[in-house]
């Protein structure tokens, strides 16, 4: 009798087993690399993250009238694009529209995030703030989320991130944290303890290595600088984090990089974050 118990149980922890990695595996956060991360050698961009297993990428906003052939390159090379970078001026009135009509693209590309560098150039905070709101209204229209990019002046750190979430007060205009500007434009932080701040904002994540000295042109490949990723990724589970991650190689100032070693570079990042999170 004891047999039957005995391969019954461990019939039982197979499937516990099962169980807990299937749960891990549906948890993986889907991971891209932004085309720019390839520089000048931008044209082999989608057929080398093909090759390197990636299945998702993020692209600038393509034109109205390259939307189709864009479409149809990404599926030549068995990409999916995740995240659009928009672009507009927030100083103009026209910015409302612009955004609007990006949102309209990223709609019928499938993709649910548009990444912004957001600035005022000039104008009051309180009217950038203002058409952030009805951009938000309009890409909400489309299914879309506008990221601001962490970047002066209304996304520098964890503080003005929330600062600038609480006077947009709109749920489809959130944080893109980018891992590496927080120690360029910031001193005497880390991303770990800005991430904290604004963690619950976060619709995207770009993650980017960098050397932690203010102001310092020195973004390498993943896992060679001094970003804490296990941490950041331990926190963002922690909360439950659902939204993309996307991949930013910007290099080192001095250093110019063969076709060959940006494609390394790209390389060994992309098989550093699998090593230490799951994504998909």
């Amino acid at each position: 009798m004891r047999l039957p118990i005995i391969l019954a149980l461990m019939a039982l922890a197979l499937f516990t087993a099962y169980d807990s990695w299937a749960a891990d595996d549906s948890s993986a956060w889907p991971l891209a690399c932004r085309t720019a991360s390839y520089g000048k050698f931008d044209s082999v961009a989608l057929s080398h993250m093909s090759s390197i297993g990636l299945h998702y990428v993020f692209i600038p906003v393509p034109a109205p009238d390259q939307v189709d052939a864009t479409i149809q390159k990404l599926k030549d090379n068995k990409l999916i694009p995740l995240v659009i970078r928009g672009n507009t001026d927030l100083s103009k009135e026209t910015c409302v529209d612009e955004l609007g009509a990006q949102a309209a693209i990223c709609e019928k590309m499938g993709v649910k995030y548009m990444f912004l560098s957001a600035k005022c150039n000039g104008a009051e905070k309180s009217v950038v703030y203002e058409r952030l709101r009805r951009a938000g209204e309009a890409a909400k229209q489309h299914g879309v989320t506008i990221s601001l990019e962490t970047h002066p002046e209304l996304s520098t750190n964890g503080d003005v991130q929330l600062e600038t979430m609480k006077a947009i007060n709109h749920p489809n205009v959130r944080v893109n944290f980018d891992t590496a500007n927080i120690t360029f434009y910031n001193k005497n932080t880390t991303a770990v303890a800005e991430l904290k701040k604004i963690v619950d904002y976060v619709a995207t994540l770009e993650i980017k290595d960098h050397n932690a000295e203010f102001e310092s042109w020195s973004f390498p490949a993943l896992g060679t600088g001094k970003v804490d990723f296990p941490a950041i990724f331990a926190l963002l589970k922690a909360h439950k984090y659902q939204g993309p991650v996307t991949i930013e190689f910007e290099g080192v100032k001095g250093i110019e990089l063969t076709e060959e070693q940006t494609k390394q570079a790209i390389a060994d990042s992309v098989a550093y974050v699998k090593s230490i999170a799951a994504f998909k």
